[in-house]
């Protein structure tokens, strides 16, 4: 939830992230106490003592200090020239200017993997990971139906060092999600799945704030497992949920 402060502070959070942190804070005495510092000190850079005032005289200095300018008309030919050359420079400026914003902006995956992070870290600190707890793939599947627009393949992996827990309902990249719980040891994972508009994709991983993540498309769906399970491990999940998905 510390995470998520400075963006609630901006007023730059989803609205159930919102809501989310609104309850945090209720409960969190550390939190609230950042917040009103942020507060305080948003207010205090307000004051008008905290803005420089340049003496009066200081526009009249830089005047007096500034080479003279010969301002008689310049031949048309070298001002053709000098205007080719400033539209040369500004049209640099601006492609670097622009390439940087590019370079800069995050790409979709990056903002899945924070999205599907914060999820992961919401669901754990609310202790809310399961609106159906149940081992019986049988029972957690049909659970979804009318809740959902599509069918998430739901496999118990207990066999293969994955048990279900169970499942609740989530919300990720603007659609509503199964999110599957499944555990290994005393990690969580989380795997989230919601519709593709992509082609099927092989597994990649990521990771950022102390968690993994593996992603894939299959089947039309995107499947994104979270967890603070190592990376070979969480993984091997994929692999296997893969290899489960029809």
């Amino acid at each position: 939830m510390h995470d998520l402060l400075n963006a609630y502070f901006d007023n730059e959070l989803p609205e159930a992230d919102r809501a989310a942190f609104e309850q945090h804070l209720t409960e969190c005495p550390e939190c609230t106490l950042e917040l009103e510092a942020q507060t305080e000190v948003r207010v205090a850079l307000q004051d008008e003592k905290l803005r420089y005032q340049p003496p009066p005289n200081l526009a009249a200095r830089i005047k007096s200090s500034l080479p003279q300018v010969d301002w008689r008309p310049v031949p048309w030919r070298r001002a053709i020239v000098w205007m080719a050359a400033a539209s040369i420079l500004i049209g640099i400026g601006l492609t670097a200017t622009g390439l940087g914003l590019i370079l800069r902006a995050p790409s979709r995956e990056d903002r899945l993997a924070q999205e599907t992070m914060a999820n992961h870290t919401r669901a754990l600190q609310a202790n809310h990971l399961l609106d159906i707890a149940s081992t019986n793939q049988h029972k957690v599947k049909p659970w979804f139906q009318g809740k959902l627009d599509f069918a998430p393949p739901v496999e118990n992996l207990a066999e293969q060092g994955y048990p279900l827990d169970g499942g609740r309902l989530d919300y990720v990249d603007g659609h509503n999600a199964a999110a599957l719980v499944y555990h290994r040891r005393d990690h969580v994972i989380n795997l989230f799945i919601w519709p593709a508009s992509s082609a099927d994709a092989p597994i990649r991983t990521t990771a950022g704030r102390g968690y993994n993540i593996a992603f894939w498309c299959k089947g039309g769906l995107n499947l994104w497992a979270v967890s603070d399970l190592n990376i070979d491990e969480l993984r091997e999940f994929a692999q296997k949920v893969q290899e489960a998905t029809p």
